[in-house]
């Protein structure tokens, strides 16, 4: 058996299913391997980020999301204590899915929604296009390059069959032991091993009769070193996550009977638990060296690995998929360059290193605590201890619960595909990196376009959708009339919209500003004067703004 496709994608997680989701959406050919047969052994995330929902929002899967077995009311608080039956040592009040509101800045939400009901909500979506096909217990053993397309060897693991399919381009969403990583030698920098972690989800209906505390989404249980576990509502009922912290040096396997007292310490009593799966695992802050050899490309945890104290490492996934899925589209289509291919790589290992620096922050923040011995006491000096705890943990951790900057104000900085024709202040530059709260929409080059409603209904964010999209906040110029003529000609898809409210000029401020298909401006002005032709082959990374 020998097939022949536009994109081969290696793993069918999350990020495998939005990427060849997304390619099949842009009409192109794609084949997802997966070794396994698409059932989940234990769901490793449970958060679906604001930027990720806007994904959604583009592919119209919005209301499975909402949708899904999630308890919709349950509390998201998260508590920190020394045990439930103890000290609670503070709170962070969290609205539950029903009763939160999205932020002004954009259409979504975050949502609630585990992995083993958010993969088949993926799934259903990349198969609702005809020219999307998934083979599950179906494994890449091998693969080569030549004649730009890559030659895949993949084994059918039912039958022992190995077969050939011929690809343009093949991607590695296979994790963070990635093969496809590992055949082109790219090695992963940043501080490694941080802890040896155990994950065990059990189930017990009647969890939250066993304390007296209100209830809450995350249970952060603090002891004299730090934060040791924490408990998760993985399905705001009757399955529980809970996660043995543990550290760099000593790689613990567990007994059942030692999980179990380790739950019983964490509750402060004993209690019926059926352990449904344990997963040790190691966390690691790492990021790949570069993205793409060739044809070749790596996507989520095969080209970052990160704590997931943050809930970004998936989440970034999908952005790296979103980002890959439409410059593959743009080279497959015959507008696209090379250099548009090797913006991949420039564009999100930044994001990459910023978000994993942000998890491991966060998880330092939650071990390193001015805690001691004298945490169970009840004592003045006790007392005194658990005030202090639950401060550092209430002021150190804002930044992880109420972090939109690190959802939405990913930008792009001196891409090779945007057009930056005004001065920048690095040490403002700077500081938006590093700041995870405080979001501020803005149209510079490189940044996510702001969200302003249309209409009830209508978001600008929904007049993007597969091609370049220009807002025009003033009567269209000669020389932006010869732009969108070149894009005609180029065969360059391009939407323009003509918007006159006062609230979307005051947010856009330009005259112009043109959006890329994965929704970050690539140029704003008031008009551009220079050579079409340089404009388009800067966008597309294309010095021949065509290369057929």
């Amino acid at each position: 058996m020998s097939l022949k496709v536009d994109v081969v994608v290696v793993g069918g997680g999350p990020v495998g299913l939005a990427l060849s989701g997304d390619l099949a959406w842009r009409g192109h050919k794609v084949l997802l391997l997966d070794k396994g047969d698409g059932s989940i052994f234990q769901p490793k995330m449970d958060l679906v980020g604001i930027r990720t929902m806007e994904f959604c929002r583009r592919w119209g899967i919005v209301k499975d999301v909402e949708e899904s077995e999630y308890d919709r009311n349950y509390p998201q608080d998260n508590v920190y204590l020394t045990s439930l039956n103890g000290y609670e040592l503070g709170r962070q009040k969290m609205p539950s899915m029903n009763e939160e509101l999205p932020p002004k800045e954009s259409p979504q939400k975050r949502e609630r929604c585990p992995q083993n009901y958010f993969d088949p909500i993926l799934k259903k979506f990349a198969l609702s296009h005809f020219s999307n096909n998934i083979y599950y217990k179906t494994e890449c053993i091998g693969f080569s390059q030549a004649h730009n397309q890559v030659n895949i060897q993949a084994k059918d693991l039912n039958t022992d069959e190995i077969f050939n399919i011929e690809s343009i381009f093949l991607v590695g969403c296979d994790g963070g032991k990635s093969l496809i990583r590992d055949s082109l030698g790219i090695q992963m920098t940043g501080k490694g091993l941080l802890t040896y972690t155990t994950n065990v989800i059990f189930e017990c209906s009647e969890f939250n009769s066993l304390h007296n505390k209100a209830p809450g989404y995350r249970y952060m249980f603090i002891g004299p070193s730090g934060t040791w576990c924490t408990i998760v509502a993985i399905n705001g009922k009757d399955q529980w996550r809970m996660s043995l912290i543990g550290n760099a040096e000593e790689k613990r396997v567990y007994t059942e009977e030692e999980i179990k007292s380790l739950a019983y310490k964490a509750v402060g009593t004993t209690f019926d638990m059926k352990i449904l799966s344990v997963l040790p695992w190691q966390r690691a802050e790492l990021v790949a060296d570069k993205y793409r050899d060739r044809n070749v490309f790596i996507c989520g945890d095969s080209c970052h690995l990160t704590s997931p104290t943050g809930g970004l490492g998936m989440n970034t996934g999908i952005g790296d998929a979103v980002d890959l899925s439409w410059k593959l589209s743009g080279y497959l289509q015959g507008w696209g360059g090379e250099v548009l291919l090797d913006s991949y790589t420039f564009e999100r290992k930044p994001i990459a290193e910023r978000i994993t620096q942000f998890s491991t922050g966060n998880l330092e923040i939650m071990k390193k605590l001015p805690s001691n011995e004298f945490i169970y006491d009840d004592s003045s000096t006790g007392e005194n201890v658990r005030e202090q705890v639950g401060k550092a943990m209430t002021e150190g951790l804002k930044r992880e619960w109420f972090s939109l900057n690190m959802h939405l104000g990913n930008r792009y900085i001196n891409s090779p595909i945007n057009i930056y024709d005004e001065p920048e202040d690095s040490l403002k530059v700077q500081s938006e990196f590093e700041d995870a709260i405080n979001y501020i929409p803005s149209t510079r080059p490189g940044a996510r376009a702001p969200h302003i409603w249309l209409d009830k209904d209508l978001s600008t964010l929904d007049l993007i959708n597969k091609k370049y999209t220009l807002f025009c906040f003033t009567n269209i110029t000669d020389e932006i009339k010869v732009i969108c003529q070149y894009a005609n000609e180029l065969k360059i898809p391009l939407s323009i919209f003509y918007l006159d409210s006062i609230q979307t000029k005051s947010i856009y401020e330009w005259s112009f500003v043109m959006i890329r298909p994965d929704g970050h401006v690539a140029w704003r002005g008031h008009n551009y004067k220079l050579d079409p032709h340089l404009f388009w082959s800067t966008l597309t990374g294309n010095s021949n703004a065509i290369h057929h």
